[in-house]
């Protein structure tokens, strides 16, 4: 064991293994121990066998590099902070990796994109992380992989269908047609005997003829997602002229309601479609920016309030 005054750390030197490190600088050596103990952390490994077989290490000024398993690690001396490359080539730590995801997953969006941008532009990454890669390197706890996972599925479930809880049994079910509300229950049905169906927009047993699209005869059945667009507050762009518009949109593509930020341009990627319409004109970006830019209000001026709920054409 050699004690290293300049850092302060115990280590157990291996100068024969580690054949990138200076051997007459003892305070690179342990500093380069001490980022083989963190990244071993981040890849849950062992440390077993021969370290040069394990590792690469490389040190340029004050910015060392280790790569293991396929993953590349960064320490900047002055920082004394790792941080794990991810598969698009931008580096994060664990800590801010898990803040975005999480937030990433608050709004709805369980498709983890890299917020950085671009070298030299101001167009973000954008590429996806697999949630394996995620998870592998945001150092994840128990409960936070369980929280993710279950989150994660129930968005991807809502993306790929239509289902909500049964009022009678509880059940979940799958709404084929979306443009009918009137919607039958399989488990109900079966147990009672007898057709049991629920509307799907106040989420009582049906009452009145079917199938419908904008209610059915239950009083107070009303679209409360329609009501919001009709009666939402205006809101002001200030990135954009200062333009105002409705403060709640439905995406024009899914139907799903979505607010702006106000901060930034006008154009915004839905969390569900992942498609990017215009706010205030509600056209498709490319559609929008053919007459329109980014920051300058559309030719087309702002589109009205929505008077109905556009419906997801998946295919």
């Amino acid at each position: 064991m050699i004690l290293c005054h300049k850092c302060s750390l115990v280590k157990a030197l291996t100068f024969i293994d580690i054949k990138t490190v200076n051997h007459t600088n003892h305070h690179n050596t342990c500093l380069y121990n001490s980022i083989q103990e963190q990244a071993l952390l981040l890849t849950g490994g062992t440390g077993g066998g021969s370290l040069y077989e394990q590792w690469e290490l490389h040190m340029v000024g004050n910015l060392y590099t280790v790569k293991h398993t396929g993953i590349k690690f960064e320490l900047k001396q002055d920082t004394n902070t790792l941080r794990a490359e991810m598969s698009c080539g931008h580096a994060v730590t664990p800590q801010s990796l898990t803040a975005w995801c999480r937030s990433l997953l608050d709004k709805g969006q369980y498709k983890f994109m890299c917020p950085a941008l671009k070298d030299g532009t101001i167009e973000q990454c954008g590429t996806e992380w697999s949630y394996q890669e995620v998870r592998k390197l945001a150092l994840l706890t128990d409960s936070e992989q369980r929280h993710f996972e279950e989150t994660m599925a129930a968005l991807a479930a809502a993306e790929f269908c239509e289902y909500k809880s049964c009022p009678g049994c509880q059940s979940f079910v799958e709404r084929e047609d979306l443009t009918n509300l009137n919607v039958r229950c399989t488990v109900c049905t079966a147990e009672m005997g007898r057709t049991y169906e629920f509307c799907w927009q106040c989420l009582r047993q049906w009452k009145g003829p079917g199938p419908r699209s904008d209610r059915c005869d239950n009083d107070g059945c009303t679209n409360k997602e329609l009501d919001l667009l009709q009666k939402c507050s205006m809101t002001i762009l200030p990135e954009v002229q200062n333009v105002q518009c409705p403060s709640t949109r439905a995406c024009p593509t899914c139907g799903v309601l979505i607010e702006h930020d106000k901060s930034g341009c006008k154009n915004i990627i839905c969390w569900r479609c992942q498609k990017e319409f215009c706010f205030v004109c509600l056209k498709l970006t490319p559609e929008c920016l053919q007459t329109s830019t980014h920051f300058k209000p559309c030719s087309d001026g702002v589109a009205p309030r929505q008077t109905s709920m556009p419906t997801w054409k998946r295919n």
